[in-house]
């Protein structure tokens, strides 16, 4: 499996973006703020990271490399380089739980610490990771700092949803945007980290994942490729009491850890997403809104569910038998 993205060597399939950074970075005018736009699970952090190393190290490599025997590679990766700050939601102090958001006081240290002098003579960088989590006062404080940068400092703003994001900020960037990742790059990234996997499950998995490398990796591990089967069988026919039930019981099953539930309705959405899709570009309209109202369903469901822990069984069976109602 791979590391976290600050440790992570590996980077394939967004050789454009590699280049904009790079060829920014040589020409001596690199823009102070950069939002790293694209879908979850492709990458964008660890090329931030990646990045944010190269111009660390002062390396001149076109393809952003630093050797992980590098003393930089190591204190990135150890979270210990001092001239690096990591913007992301953190624990609560009080509750010991996972803020449900990036709160002002994490800006205002990142501000602090843009603000001084670079320690070993080079940049000041801070990764904004999930920049679409900043809640209203953090984002306004960023756009601050955004507005008046230091010299030598350097933010790198990753997200899944720009458009959540303030304008004033996407407007202050320079935008990268980021792809799902082509199939070749998929197949690779699969083999280096989890050679267990066969072929045959190597392509179902880069098939489902469609170009997020994250979350194929998610559908190893949590038994995705089953998942998938069952949410074909349910999408293909209504399925009878008993056998939801049955289906209920498995999705509702945590394994190692591994939630199932989430896993599925992700794969359930996604597939009528698909669907609907599908549908649109064949021009058969028929259906295309009771399948969007569908999916909308499905995800607020899912919400609720997670957010109240409410019965998963009950909802995986609520929503099989709405699949295929009239």
């Amino acid at each position: 499996m791979p590391q976290e993205p600050r440790a992570n060597a590996l980077l394939r399939g967004h050789e454009g973006a590699v280049g904009s950074l790079y060829h920014a970075a040589i020409s001596g005018r690199l823009h102070h703020g950069w939002l790293l736009a694209g879908p979850p699970g492709i990458g964008k952090a660890t090329l931030a990271f990646r990045f944010a190393r190269w111009l660390l190290a002062g390396a001149e490599t076109p393809d952003l490399y630093v050797p992980e025997t590098s003393p930089v590679f190591r204190r990135v990766a150890a979270a210990t380089h001092p001239d690096l700050f990591t913007v992301e939601r953190r624990i609560n102090a009080k509750t010991e739980k996972l803020q449900s958001e990036i709160v002002i006081a994490t800006i205002q240290e990142a501000s602090a610490f843009m603000r001084l002098t670079p320690a070993e003579g080079g940049w000041r960088v801070v990764i904004v990771d999930g920049a679409e989590d900043m809640n209203t006062n953090a984002a306004n404080a960023l756009l601050k700092l955004l507005e008046e940068p230091p010299p030598r400092a350097i933010l790198l703003l990753a997200t899944s949803a720009p458009g959540r994001l303030l304008p004033t900020i996407r407007s202050r960037c320079r935008m990268l945007p980021m792809a799902p990742l082509p199939e070749a790059a998929m197949h690779a990234l699969l083999k280096d980290y989890v050679p267990e996997v066969d072929f045959t499950a190597r392509e179902r998995l880069v098939e489902l994942a469609e170009g997020s490398i994250g979350t194929a990796l998610s559908l190893a591990a949590e038994g995705g490729i089953a998942l998938a089967e069952l949410v074909d069988e349910a999408l293909e026919a209504p399925v009878p009491p008993a056998r939801a039930q049955a289906i209920a019981d498995t999705v509702a099953r945590t394994v190692d850890g591994a939630d199932k539930f989430e896993t599925f309705f992700s794969l359930l959405r996604a597939r009528l997403a698909a669907r609907t899709r599908a549908a649109a570009r064949a021009g058969q309209g028929g259906n295309l809104a009771a399948e969007v109202s569908l999916w909308q369903e499905f995800g607020k469901m899912e919400r609720e569910v997670l957010g109240l822990n409410l019965d998963k069984r009950a909802a995986v069976v609520v929503a099989l038998t709405q699949l295929h109602r009239s």
